[in-house]
């Protein structure tokens, strides 16, 4: 939403719901401090080595935790981390129209999603002016939420045939070739950190962003310089493999 003008008397302001309705990966979501980082809030934090005429054109960026429970209950995240809920889903202050990006980490792909959180997904994604940043196995949200269908769309490169199966509907899968995908206001990754080339790419490419603040932070943050086709083959599967033969020969 930009309540204010991002080039006239008031400072633009960015808001942004991480969408964890049940759990996430702590890699996921930490992406979203790349935005984060292209904050007014953040560069006045670090105003002793960053010029003003920088901190002037950096955006507020007002980032909510929205969950299926209620404000300021935990929800959990991978490495034994939680982080406190600022919003249930339902809650007016995050409701369709009031937000400008949702990113959504990736939760256990195989656990149920509440189907009121899908609706709340799917409105949003619906709403003009939303964009949809989806990492690693958040596809799995998104299908359910059927923000899929008709489009191309990412997910981890070593679950595509997996993810062919549930019948989300999408129009073509590519996460076996690149880092990332847009398609419309659908930006969709690959595994984990592949998240953090998907935000770099998002911003870039947004209007919520001074170019020069996108370029500074990614940088400072060392992200946006992997090329969004892999280079290389996976080899964990092939690891994996090795493992299981060996444990059988025993």
């Amino acid at each position: 939403m930009t309540s204010e003008n991002k080039n006239g008397s008031g400072r633009h302001t960015v808001r942004v719901g991480v969408f964890i309705p049940t759990d996430c990966q702590v890699l996921d979501a930490a992406s979203v401090d790349i935005m984060g980082t292209m904050s007014h809030e953040y560069f006045e934090l670090v105003s002793e080595i960053v010029p003003k005429a920088v901190i002037d054109i950096a955006p507020l960026v007002k980032i909510h935790y929205i969950g299926s429970v209620k404000a300021g209950e935990p929800i959990k995240l991978t490495s034994n981390q939680t982080i406190l809920a600022t919003h249930h889903f339902s809650d007016p202050e995050v409701a369709p129209g009031k937000l400008d990006i949702v990113h959504v980490p990736g939760p256990d792909p195989f656990r149920s999603f509440p189907a009121g959180g899908l609706a709340w997904l799917r409105e949003q994604a619906n709403t003009p002016g939303v964009d949809i940043l989806s990492v690693c196995t958040g596809i799995y949200l998104c299908g359910e939420a059927g923000i899929l269908k008709g489009r191309r769309a990412c997910g981890p490169r070593g679950m595509q045939d997996v993810i062919k199966t549930k019948g989300f509907g999408e129009k073509e899968l590519l996460g076996h070739k690149y880092r990332w995908i847009q398609d419309g206001n659908l930006w969709s990754s690959g595994g984990i950190t592949n998240g953090n080339d998907l935000v770099a790419a998002y911003c870039r490419a947004s209007k919520h962003f001074p170019d020069p603040i996108v370029e500074i932070v990614c940088e400072m943050t060392d992200v946006g310089d992997r090329p969004q086709e892999y280079a290389k083959e996976m080899k964990w599967p092939g690891m994996i493999a090795q493992i299981v033969r060996a444990a059988g020969s025993k």
